[in-house]
């Protein structure tokens, strides 16, 4: 059996339905309100901030995919987040459990430099220290060999269906209400972006291949990397309208924080949209050469069909 730990969110409905197609239809969904996506899938309401629920909710996995997202609520991350890890952590320990952590990148420096898995930590924010408090966490139980377990790290999303992102929310949400497109800080940075779905189905490759652990991973981007403005180009290239867009600058977001508790949120993570963001994926890339990245071409596409537009 393999187990999705937090499974209502758009990344482990993906990881579901590639581990059914291609691995194992014996499948538990684990979330407070779980829902099924194949007949067979086995539902396991469950709180993961209770130890011994966790441990239920493990017990009988082979491998356990640790996909657990809050809100944009720093004190929330703060509350939960670490608990949930450590439950996770302990559960798998105790069930002999192989576990696969999917994290983010809010924990590397928000600066050009390009991202390995070799880059430093330097959070800043509280978001940001919650999460390299988490992959710390797991890094030393690696370390010290008290658990199977490997991290596969993504950048931001953009993709289809429940994908929620920055990019998603100001680009194609706008789009689909008929909104002018907005775009964060500067238009002309070029960005990392991760397909949702290539997301998932490298999560479920990687931890379907035993050799993959006791490491970290960047999961599989398209290397083209975009800037707002040439990624809003090519979806009107795309669309066949022209699409224009306006420049949320900083100065508009630390004012609309008054206002706005999402606004307030976002502060820390907006410095990355200073510059440009380069998140390497080449290990991956040559482990799995056979792996197909989804190009931004078709991801939009596949984004403009489900809008019907």
């Amino acid at each position: 059996m393999q187990t999705i730990l937090g499974a209502n969110g758009q990344i482990a409905e993906e990881l579901a339905k590639e581990l059914y197609q291609k691995y194992t239809k014996d499948i538990r969904l684990v979330s407070r309100n779980p829902k099924k996506i194949h007949e067979t899938d086995q539902l396991f309401p469950s709180n993961l901030m209770d130890a011994k629920a966790t441990e239920k909710a493990v017990e009988g996995s082979e491998i356990a995919y640790l996909t657990v997202g809050l809100p944009m609520n720093s004190q929330m991350w703060e509350d939960q987040f670490l608990t949930m890890m450590k439950n996770a952590i302990n559960a798998c320990k105790k069930h002999q459990t192989k576990l696969v952590f999917f994290d983010n990148t809010y924990m590397y420096a928000k600066t050009s430099e390009p991202q390995t898995e070799e880059s430093p930590f330097k959070p800043t924010g509280r978001k940001s220290t919650v999460r390299a408090k988490m992959a710390e966490m797991l890094l030393n139980e690696i370390y010290n060999k008290t658990i199977v377990a490997v991290i596969c790290r993504a950048p931001e999303f953009y993709g289809p269906n429940k994908t929620q992102s920055i990019t998603n929310t100001l680009i194609f949400d706008n789009i689909q209400l008929n909104k002018k497109i907005k775009v964060p800080i500067k238009a002309n940075t070029k960005r990392t972006l991760i397909w949702t779905p290539d997301a998932s189905r490298a999560m479920a490759l990687i931890g379907n291949t035993p050799n993959a652990y006791n490491q970290t991973w960047h999961l599989p981007c398209d290397d083209n990397r975009p800037t707002y403005k040439e990624l809003i180009d090519l979806t009107s290239n795309i669309y066949g309208q022209k699409f224009e867009y306006s420049i949320v600058k900083m100065w508009q977001f630390k004012f609309g924080r008054f206002f706005n508790k999402k606004l307030r949120e976002l502060l820390e993570l907006l410095p990355r949209y200073n510059q440009d963001n380069i998140f390497i994926s080449d290990k991956f890339k040559k482990s799995f050469p056979d792996f197909k990245v989804t190009t931004f071409d078709n991801g939009i596409t596949q984004i403009k069909k489900e809008q019907n537009l």
